[in-house]
């Protein structure tokens, strides 16, 4: 079920109307929005959805005991096996068929060709490659297993007590605007919101939600969609027929369409989540504005960052360590990083180039005697240099987090040197979009709060035929049908 969808526009209108009519009767409230939660995520399929019940009563059951439980050394090992269980599961579902074809295979050639047994090796892949092919991946399970690791570590931890029933965890980790794609919502953030639920005293900011619902459909509608058709997906389905102009437009279309995608998904599921009286946090934050990397990843995909941050980086020392150990833990954060996004060597070596330019980050500063953590009002001339630099950093950084294959990432960037008269790709329409998606970048963080509380001081008529009217424009000028949002394969 897609977010710009008639169906989904039914579903959260029932979903709304049941949500507010039921404040009298808690309970029931909590078990329907539970039931609509996995509704939705049952639509793709009901095995997806009794995965994920079933993954809400385990890890709560882990997190009662493991708070139940005094003694150090059986807590460590309760928390281990909550860890495990989920990080077997993610992998079963999403790296079996990278395991196997990608890593384990290219390792055997070699060895049985040495012991003549590989006739052996081809009977194996007769055999295990369609039982791989039948494997498949259910939506959000990256996302919602960081989600119940997070709950679960925390709870081990005592940085947040445990849920106080398995139906207010399971809201939690289900909560259907932010199931599939995030925001990845923090435990200690939301499930005491899951735990009180808004009542009538709750004051909805139906400015900000609707700014973001609204602007969010135009990002991914509109914007996204029109990128993807006309400059992201011809170049990289084909690079080797366009020359180095059109190949720089594709990339330069691609992250913006990525951009555009993504928080479109995070600003709607944020909008949908305030209308039912729930607050998350911010996602995106004007990324494309960064003067180094390192901002680069306090703006982008925050709720994700942040908790490699927390939960990778900082138990593997951080930087609080020798300046080499830091280094590596970068490197191997970033590397498990790229691996969560997807489930191959492009996704690898996107995420080992963010760690090892992050860590020349930090040496090119110690070298020069620089603060670790770099100001973000560096001065208008530096400040736009290390906006474009960074940009154009990042844009080289997507080729490899786009292409199908690495030969395909080979060849967008051989072909960067074929220069050629003119260009296919370029238009008007062209750099209008790109203009224009790159500015939507105001909509993120708190900027427009003073448009905000403007549409909140409207009549509630007002408000609604103002968004009947954005509504019909973005349908009217948006292309033809609904692409699925990018980071639904993650």
């Amino acid at each position: 079920m897609l977010f710009p969808t008639t169906v989904f526009a039914l579903f959260f209108a029932v979903v709304f109307a049941l949500h507010w009519s039921l404040v009298p009767f808690p309970r029931l409230r909590k078990v329907v929005l539970l039931a609509a939660s996995l509704f939705f995520y049952g639509y793709w399929s009901w095995k997806f959805a009794l995965m994920l019940f079933a993954s809400a009563v385990l890890n709560h059951a882990a997190a009662c005991w493991i708070d139940r439980t005094a003694e150090p050394r059986a807590r460590r090992r309760g928390v281990a096996l909550a860890v495990t269980g989920n990080l077997l599961v993610l992998g079963i579902f999403k790296y079996t068929g990278f395991f196997f074809t990608k890593l384990l295979v290219p390792l055997a050639v070699p060895i049985c060709a040495r012991f003549g047994t590989t006739e052996q090796l081809i009977a194996l892949q007769e055999h295990v490659l369609p039982v791989i092919e039948k494997i498949v991946l259910p939506v959000g399970i990256s996302f919602y297993t960081f989600q119940a690791l997070s709950y679960v570590v925390d709870v081990y931890w005592r940085k947040t007590p445990v849920a106080a029933s398995t139906l207010d965890f399971a809201n939690y980790l289900a909560f259907f605007p932010q199931l599939v794609a995030g925001p990845i919502v923090r435990a200690a953030d939301l499930l005491p919101q899951m735990v009180r639920f808004p009542d009538y005293s709750a004051r909805l900011d139906t400015g900000r939600a609707a700014t973001l619902i609204l602007g969010g459909l135009f990002k991914k509608m509109v914007i996204a969609n029109w990128l993807a058709e006309h400059l992201a997906d011809p170049v990289f389905a084909m690079p080797e027929t366009y020359g180095a102009a059109d190949l720089i437009l594709g990339v330069y279309g691609y992250a913006l369409q990525i951009y555009c995608d993504f928080s479109a998904y995070s600003d709607i599921a944020i909008g949908c989540a305030l209308l039912l009286g729930f607050e998350f946090p911010i996602n995106f934050n004007a990324p494309y504005f960064s003067v180094t990397l390192q901002e680069f990843w306090r703006r982008w995909h925050i709720s994700l960052s942040s908790w490699l941050r927390d939960y990778l980086y900082i138990p593997l020392g951080g930087s609080r360590v020798s300046p080499v150990r830091t280094r590596i833990n970068l490197l191997l954060t970033f590397l498990l990083g790229g691996l969560w996004h997807g489930a191959d060597w492009t996704f690898v070596l996107w995420g080992a180039f963010h760690g090892v330019y992050l860590s020349l980050e930090r040496v090119v500063r110690r070298l020069f005697g620089l603060p670790e953590r770099p100001s973000e009002n560096p001065g208008p001339i530096w400040g736009l240099l290390g906006r474009v630099w960074i940009f154009h950093v990042v844009c080289f950084s997507w080729i490899l987090f786009r292409a199908t294959s690495l030969s395909a990432a080979g060849e967008i960037l051989r072909g960067l040197g074929r220069w050629e008269v003119g260009s296919r790709l370029l238009s008007v329409q062209a750099v209008l979009v790109l203009v224009v998606g790159f500015s939507l970048q105001w909509l993120d963080g708190t900027r427009p709060r003073p448009l905000w509380d403007r549409v909140n001081r409207w009549p509630a008529w007002v408000q609604g035929a103002a968004a009947a009217v954005i509504l019909t424009v973005i349908l009217g000028i948006g292309p033809s049908g609904v692409a699925p949002f990018i980071y639904f394969q993650f």
